[in-house]
């Protein structure tokens, strides 16, 4: 039998991610101990980062897997013992930088994390479940994905991830977000009892978005959606300011009332000078038991608002795709796993893997957004 050794331990643990911050725990600083007996018995002690860590268990339950597959290693005993304010410290200085105030990582010159607003004219035209259904798909394709819920008023986004029993860990003035589907997720629902409403006017919204952007620990993401609310209010404007290089992700009905609320929404881009997208046509058709399709809200919408908007801002502005109604996308909106998971050979599943392809292969570039040149000549 092969005699197992702490160095043999601290390599196992050095693969052990953080549930939460999605490090090795050997980085983070979180292996405050390693013993190994004389019969090949481990005991390890880790660190929490506060008491109330709600994936306590599910980090005992890896340290615990990834030290048994060790070769000699006997029982496992894992043992919790929580940083002290000093480490916790260290612990935010090594994640955010020493800054004085938390900067937004998004809108730095350097970042290179895609950022989609999703928007919409109108209310209840599938924007949200868009929206998580495109992060899981982005997910699922290996890339790191994190999800903003900034429709502060009418938030349904933990509900669609299944995470309306979760809250988010504090650490110093950091907030861990919980992970569902393998995606980051911040919801104002997190920090509201029951279905309390939101009563905000402007600055509050403002402050609130700059706070979810800024003091959250998104880690390195490929790519951030932003569920805004309908519109071209408040949100809207303070995501421009905040992150100017978010790009805009337009998503309508086939409903020409529909469509041409939602031309409004991506028009918004000619006075923030941020680029758009794409198109999204939900609720295009229900198939038919017979195999022929049923129109319910008309048809035409979505390319009619990628063509008006190509128009108005000179550049090419696509129809991603178009989704069409399925009960089972309702369903898995209820039930807290995405349909591209819980069900992708769907009809509504499949346009919207189709969509996330469109959007994991795009590059960065100047396309499609307005540069806010006067192209006009004056005499």
């Amino acid at each position: 039998m092969p005699v197992v050794t702490e160095s043999d331990v601290r390599g196992a643990l050095a693969k052990v991610n953080d549930p939460e911050i999605r490090k090795p725990i050997t980085e983070l600083g979180m292996v405050k101990s390693v013993a190994v007996a004389a019969d090949g018995g481990v005991h390890v002690e880790i660190y929490l980062t506060t008491a109330a860590c709600p994936l306590k268990t599910r980090l005992t339950e890896l340290v615990t897997r990834a030290v048994a597959d060790v070769p000699g290693a006997g029982a496992v005993t894992v043992e919790l013992d929580v940083m002290s304010d000093e480490q916790r410290t260290e612990l935010r200085k090594q994640l955010r930088g020493d800054s004085a105030e938390p900067v937004i990582p998004f809108a730095q010159p350097g970042s290179l994390t895609r950022v989609y607003a999703v928007a919409s004219g109108k209310g209840g035209v599938g924007k949200s479940s868009v929206t998580v259904n495109l992060a899981a798909a982005l997910a699922q394709r290996g890339l790191s994905v994190g999800v903003l819920d900034a429709d502060i008023y009418g938030h349904s986004v933990p509900r669609m991830l299944g995470t309306n029993d979760q809250r988010p860990t504090q650490v110093e003035r950091m907030i861990m977000p919980p992970v569902a589907h393998d995606v980051k997720v911040i919801s104002i629902a997190m920090f509201t009892q029951g279905n309390t409403p939101v009563v905000w006017r402007g600055p509050m919204l403002h402050r609130a978005l700059q706070q979810f952007l800024a003091d959250v620990f998104w880690g390195d993401l490929d790519v951030l959606l932003l569920d805004l609310p309908p519109g071209t209010g408040d949100v809207a404007i303070s995501i421009a300011q905040l992150i100017p290089n978010a790009e805009i992700l337009v998503v309508t009905t086939p409903q020409p009332a529909a469509a041409e609320v939602a031309e409004r929404a991506g028009a918004i881009a000619l006075q923030t000078r941020q680029r758009i997208a794409g198109v999204v046509e939900n609720m295009s058709w229900l198939d038919l038991p017979d195999g022929s399709r049923m129109e319910l809200y008309g048809s035409g919408g979505g390319q009619a608002v990628a063509d008006r908007l190509t128009q108005a801002v000179g550049a090419n502005v696509p129809l991603l795709g178009q989704i069409p109604i399925t009960q089972e996308l309702r369903e898995a909106g209820d039930s807290g796993i995405p349909i591209v998971l819980s069900d992708p050979q769907d009809p509504a599943a499949a346009a919207l893997l189709e969509i996330a392809d469109k959007l994991a292969i795009r590059r960065r570039g100047l396309a499609g957004m307005s540069l806010g040149i006067d192209t006009t000549r004056h005499l």
